[in-house]
């Protein structure tokens, strides 16, 4: 058993994104999958269940059963054995597999019309994977299909667990951040924390074009004490407030995560 089985038998993240910080994460980065689904669909002249997408890094299924259960034709990979058997179990329409993103050899080339990878890159350590992860995402996409590729970010991991959790001194001295406050590759064992700039550069390596890049949560799992405080009434206030925010270029580094979308051009 790998380590990030290990830690996945244990963590709950149907339970982390229907958390009051997760939701809005959640709430958010759907909206714009939906949103770009509904351009594509107009601009093909598609109905909806002739759209296939496959979720790389499936997880139990918190954004493909949805997306199944709306009637397109969804396809899941995913790697940790335990996630695989919970979102099977939910006897949802998912095609779903044992597999990993750094290569998709169930697929051909050109199938889907929308590729979701929102967990690989959190756990893909280096810029080699990440960037193979990419292409084989891009392999299976159709010319013109949407990516949508979520990120951890640098600056949360050195608020949160540096100065929040009281680590920065002891992190800078392990080598953990460089002299940049950069997250090293030995930061974390199973995450990857990244900057815009090193966004940039996967998607360079991977030849693929940026449609749009937001912050689907901005500062909401750093202030996630403070949310679990509020009304259901003003939750819903402050997802409409990260809606109003996401796209905002200033803010997006310091989210804890990132959604990158993508347009494959073949």
């Amino acid at each position: 058993m790998t380590k990030l089985e290990e830690y996945y038998n244990k963590f709950n993240e149907d339970k982390r994104l229907n958390s009051r910080y997760g939701r809005i994460e959640y709430e958010v980065s759907m909206r714009y999958i939906h949103k770009y689904i509904d351009e594509y669909l107009k601009q093909n002249n598609m109905k909806p269940e002739e759209l296939k997408i496959l979720e790389i890094g499936a997880g139990t299924g918190r954004y493909c059963i949805p997306l199944s259960e709306e009637g397109y034709d969804v396809y899941g990979v995913e790697p940790v054995k335990h996630n695989l058997g919970v979102l099977k179990a939910k006897k949802s329409k998912v095609k779903a597999i044992y597999g990993n993103a750094l290569k998709l050899k169930k697929y051909e080339d050109n199938t889907f019309d929308i590729v979701l990878v929102l967990g690989p890159m959190y756990h893909l350590l280096s810029k080699e994977e990440k960037i193979q992860a990419l292409k084989e995402a891009k392999r299976v996409s159709k010319n013109g299909a949407k990516i949508f590729v979520s990120y951890i970010m640098n600056e949360y991991a050195v608020l949160y667990f540096g100065v929040k959790e009281g680590h920065l001194g002891e992190s800078i001295k392990q080598g953990k951040l460089d002299e940049t406050f950069h997250c090293t590759k030995d930061a974390n064992e199973l995450y990857s924390y990244v900057r815009i700039e090193d966004i940039a550069e996967f998607n360079e390596g991977a030849e693929l074009k940026r449609d749009l890049i937001i912050s689907p949560d901005g500062a909401s799992n750093i202030l996630r004490q403070y949310l679990n405080k509020l009304t259901e009434e003003e939750v819903d206030m402050f997802i409409e407030y990260q809606m109003s925010i996401c796209e905002r270029q200033d803010l997006i580094g310091a989210g804890a995560h990132t959604l990158d979308i993508l347009t494959v051009e073949k």
